[in-house]
């Protein structure tokens, strides 16, 4: 049986890049300047980012999430559930972090027995 590996919807990443530059109050300039893009290009370049336009590669994909202070994996995530766990981990507390992955890891452990 062949595998076949899932495809994120091509509208997913530019979705959660402005969810995620809304949430942080942030206009696209003043995204695309903060992670680094040139100024006279950066509300070009994060517009075309957000309709889909252009595909930015992972390094400044890294550099936008930076900015929005959020796990680079969320523009990605095409579950809305995932996602919104992703964001709650990235933001929660170290000793919250660490109780959820003994959870995470005690509850796989015990399903495969």
């Amino acid at each position: 049986m062949a595998t076949t590996k899932k495809s994120i919807p091509s509208d997913v990443w530019p979705r959660r890049l402005k969810q995620a530059r809304l949430a942080a109050g942030l206009s696209q300039k003043e995204l695309g300047i903060a992670a680094g893009i040139d100024p006279s290009v950066a509300s070009t370049r994060v517009n075309r980012y957000e309709l889909g336009v252009h595909k930015a590669d992972y390094q400044i994909a890294v550099q936008l999430a930076q900015v929005l202070a959020i796990p680079v994996a969320y523009l990605y995530c095409d579950d809305e559930a995932l996602a919104s766990m992703l964001l709650a981990f990235h933001r929660a507390s170290p000793s919250v972090r660490r109780r959820v992955q003994a959870i995470v890891h005690s509850s796989s452990a015990s399903s495969e027995t």
